[in-house]
């Protein structure tokens, strides 16, 4: 993707660094929030679009529970729908019960 808009950014080492560096989705979506400006639709569309590796949620809401943050709070600030979170909360209940434990 990244060759066809804008090849002139694969030349820069940042953008090469970071590439090497990618391994969870939240990595690649910070990622795309740094090389590519988008707009409010474009943004609206892709976040239709966003799956999120296990990793990654479990990692979210351990810093929900860290902070001690409510859904709605979270919902707003990742752009994710309540009814996801409470999902992910409900599919890794017992995983994420042994790494409070473990904290």
């Amino acid at each position: 993707m990244l060759k066809e808009k804008d090849p002139e950014k694969l030349k820069d080492p940042k953008i090469q660094r970071l590439i090497k560096n990618l391994k969870t989705t939240e990595d690649i979506l910070n990622f795309n929030e740094l090389v590519f400006k988008q707009s409010k639709e474009s943004s609206q569309n892709n976040q239709k679009l966003k799956t999120y590796d296990k990793k990654t949620m479990i990692k979210l809401l351990e810093y929900q529970q860290k902070h001690n943050l409510s859904t709605n709070y979270m919902s707003k600030k990742y752009k994710i729908s309540r009814t996801t979170i409470a999902k992910w909360k409900k599919t890794f209940e017992e995983e994420f019960e042994k790494i409070t434990a473990k904290n």
